[in-house]
């Protein structure tokens, strides 16, 4: 597999380290050099992060916020999150801009795909934040439509475990993991790799999706070149 153009989507949850809250400085700084060195060997990546680090719609609905206020809540933790990493990049040299997909200028430019894809093809990391910028849409289903959007080979799910499995293995030790699995086989089976809108966008799109564990250092570019450190799903 040869991918030219990504969105690698990172779980705000990792970014966390093991602080249970926040932003851990050397997640981000270790994610940041993961992601330059990508650039530096011809990929163009594009971006999208988590706010569950900071606040989880979804979990606020539960505790009595409005689901909607609930969910802009979350996108406004995806900003912070991809302004410390558009930061973290910058520091060490490599150019990032912050689109938003909700107006927040000057923190952010307002999201196109065109302007996304203008920041690629010059060497820029384009970290896509404001998720769909509607509510009731999860990260997961923002990675897909900007994956889908600015043409790139792949999504990659960037996570805190190496690959899909047959059930949770942090629960279950007798999981077995999947090296390659069709959307229909997860739909099937009921998998929780993604939500169901996102894997349906996918399927519908045919953007394949890679499923790796980000948080061991080095297993970015492992898979971009071809080495099998996680789970391919295909049409």
């Amino acid at each position: 597999m040869k991918f030219n153009r990504i969105l690698l989507k990172l779980s705000g949850e990792s970014l966390m380290g093991e602080q249970g809250y926040g932003i851990d400085s050397q997640r981000l700084n270790s994610y940041a050099a993961q992601i330059k060195r990508a650039v530096e060997s011809g990929v163009q990546v594009a971006i999208v992060i988590g706010g569950g680090n900071i606040f989880r719609g979804l979990s606020g609905a539960s505790k009595g916020f409005d689901r909607v206020k609930g969910d802009q809540m979350g996108m406004l933790a995806t900003v912070i999150n991809s302004l410390a990493l558009s930061s973290a990049l910058e520091a060490i040299g490599q150019p990032a801009g912050v689109l938003t997909a909700i107006g927040m200028f000057p923190i952010g430019e307002p999201y196109s795909k065109w302007k996304a894809i203008d920041m690629l093809n010059n060497g820029k990391v384009a970290i896509i934040s404001g998720g769909t910028g509607n509510p009731y849409f999860t990260t997961d289903t923002g990675s897909a439509l900007r994956a889908i959007e600015t043409e790139a080979d792949v999504m990659l799910k960037g996570t805190r475990v190496d690959g899909i499995y047959t059930a949770d293995p942090e629960k279950d030790p007798t999981a077995e993991k999947f090296d390659s699995i069709s959307y229909d086989e997860i739909l099937k089976r009921n998998l929780k790799v993604m939500d169901l809108t996102a894997t349906a966008l996918c399927k519908e799109n045919s953007m394949p999706i890679y499923v790796f564990n980000m948080d061991k250092e080095g297993n970015l570019q492992k898979m971009l070149d071809g080495e099998n450190v996680g789970t391919y799903v295909h049409p």
